[in-house]
């Protein structure tokens, strides 16, 4: 861990004259406030105290003065600023002035599932691949409609018109210190995905936060737009932020290998398994938090639709990779995306999969057919169910979940599903192309 003194020391070294005290709102929209060198020892013995009568989830306090609370642990400069003059930040816990802790803070959310995680002998790790689209901006820096490409998988320059973008952001993540394990086009024109190295759990969300940042930000350098909507083209696949997740002991071993098992995935592991699946249901509405994300779960777009696993299916919705190193048992989640705050989504897999190994729960059969060319009644008696297809669903699910109540807290549920339930009213009062298109003339 890093002291108060050492980033002092270090901000001298490398001569940074702005930190950056960064959090994100309630639905995990990065927000900062810039202080110079000058105010930094304050600012890490005293915290720092700003205004949140504008900012989502903490809107409604009566007292709207906030202390952020940096964690000194996420120092880092950033590669793309000046080098003389450079620019740094931290990452902040959101208090009361008074330094109370919140409990609309989402960090806060995850850390205290962690503490459970390490009071029941395990640390969480996580490791992200994400997905996200390029596209062409008009001659004012306007995004367009447009993809910058119109290669496919794995295709390379120069049908690959994203490669040199690409190289600059996975460069710029390992100046930060992310572990970039691999990078490629993926299938739909102008999409592309970065692979994280697993992380502990709060680590990982906070570069989750971070890579949306670089991604933008770097993309609009190359005079493009980086989107992480899950699904920005009809005919096209989404975007989706796939979770490959581990338990370690405390002595670092991981919990989730077992040599004699077939899949070489311990009675843990599928006790953790048995609770992602009963759960995710109830945990939707925070792992593909939006209207659109439900545009995504469509047969046919290499999207799951329905909650089921396998050993190595890979149009399901958990599976389990294959593993050749016991360091490296996992399984991977494959329906959350990049919308998402990730400190509550990951809070909410890790509390779900914890309740299953607690409470045993019985993991049903796993499905090696594809699930798309059933029929509905073949679905059902496999029993099998489908995940929400709309966000009014998938908020009516989490309102009435005992399950979302605990993880969240009275407040915060509250908070975060009026918010989920105006967007939706929102959307459903708005007219679309479709519609016109389909009912104007006919009728």
């Amino acid at each position: 861990m890093r002291t108060k003194q050492e980033i002092i020391s270090l901000v001298k070294e490398e001569d940074v004259k702005f930190i950056r005290l960064q959090f994100t709102d309630m639905l995990g929209r990065m927000k900062n406030i810039a202080v110079t060198e000058s105010r930094l020892k304050d600012v890490l013995d005293n915290g720092c105290v700003v205004d949140g009568s504008t900012i989502e989830g903490f809107d409604d306090r009566a007292d709207t003065d906030l202390c952020l609370c940096p964690d000194l642990d996420t120092f880092t400069i950033f590669p793309w600023r000046p080098h003389q003059g450079k620019v740094a930040r931290l990452i902040c816990d959101v208090k009361a002035a008074d330094g109370k802790e919140l409990e609309c803070d989402p960090r806060l959310v995850l850390k205290r599932v962690t503490d459970e995680a390490k009071n029941a002998g395990f640390t969480f790790e996580v490791g992200p691949e994400c997905e996200f689209f390029l596209l062409k901006t008009d001659d004012d820096g306007t995004p367009t409609y447009t993809p910058h490409d119109n290669a496919g998988y794995f295709d390379l320059a120069p049908q690959d018109n994203g490669e040199n973008c690409r190289r600059d952001i996975c460069l710029t993540l390992e100046q930060m210190g992310y572990e970039i394990e691999a990078s490629h086009h993926e299938t739909a024109s102008g999409q592309h995905e970065i692979i994280f190295g697993r992380g502990e759990a709060l680590c990982t969300a906070d570069r989750l936060v971070t890579f949306r940042n670089v991604v933008k930000t770097i993309a609009a350098r190359h005079g493009l737009h980086a989107t992480f909507m899950p699904k920005p083209f009809t005919d096209d696949n989404g975007s989706g932020m796939h979770l490959a997740m581990s338990l370690f002991d405390a002595d670092g071993k991981n919990v989730f290998f077992d040599e004699n098992d077939r899949s070489k995935l311990s009675k843990t592991g599928y006790g953790f398994m048995a609770g992602i699946l009963k759960h995710t249901r109830e945990a939707a509405c925070l792992t593909n938090p939006t209207v659109n994300s439900y545009k995504r779960f469509i047969p046919g777009f290499n999207a799951p639709c329905y909650i089921s696993w396998s050993e190595n299916n890979k149009s399901l919705l958990v599976r389990i990779p294959h593993c050749t190193r016991p360091e490296n048992s996992a399984i991977e989640l494959r329906s959350p995306d990049n919308t998402a705050n990730p400190y509550l989504a990951i809070a909410a897999l890790l509390k779900a999969g914890l309740m299953g190994i607690k409470n045993g729960y019985r993991l049903p059969a796993g499905i090696d057919v594809n699930l798309h060319g059933l029929k509905q009644s073949e679905r059902e008696a496999l029993g099998v169910e489908s995940l929400p297809i709309s966000l009014n669903e998938a908020v009516s699910i989490a309102e009435k979940s005992e399950f979302i109540t605990e993880l969240l807290g009275d407040e915060l549920k509250k908070k975060y599903l009026d918010i989920k339930k105006q967007e939706y009213n929102s959307y459903r009062k708005s007219i679309s192309q479709w519609e016109i298109d389909k009912y104007l003339i006919t009728y």
